[in-house]
């Protein structure tokens, strides 16, 4: 299927995604520090430069967005147009986030990894009741 915009177009559009400070970790972050989880952001020197860092829990939060990370949900869907480049990149992704959560977990690092999908258009009792969960998911180890 070719593509409805043109090159320029497409530029300008791709252009426009951030890769920090989306929506989807502000409101991770502001859930998190309203429970009284102090963190560290960019994860320097870390591999994989972490989302939310917590030293004091030595964890690490990853903030995911489904399609970019090739979640099994309704979120993740192939693009109809270069499908082939889009499968070939979602799944480096893949293998770039297996292979950075297997170097923390060997240095000594609990990753846990935030989707999407658990927070985009639930409720904010939904939302409220995951960084719950999330917060003593950080606080057990």
């Amino acid at each position: 299927m070719a593509d409805s915009l043109t090159p320029e177009q497409r530029s300008a559009q791709m252009s426009r995604i951030r890769g920090a400070n989306t929506k989807l970790e502000v409101l991770v972050r502001k859930g998190l520090h309203a429970r009284g989880v102090r963190y560290r952001l960019g994860g320097a020197g870390l591999p994989g430069r972490p989302d939310i860092v917590l030293p004091k829990y030595r964890t690490v939060v990853f903030v995911h967005g489904c399609f970019w990370h090739g979640h099994n949900c309704p979120l993740y869907r192939l693009p109809k147009t270069r499908p082939e480049f889009w499968l070939t990149k979602i799944e480096g992704n893949r293998t770039r986030d297996k292979r950075v959560s297997d170097q923390l977990t060997s240095a000594g690092w609990r990753t846990i990894e935030v989707w999407e999908c658990s927070l985009r258009g639930s409720t904010p009792a939904a939302q409220a009741e995951f960084f719950d969960q999330l917060a003593g998911e950080i606080f057990s180890s």
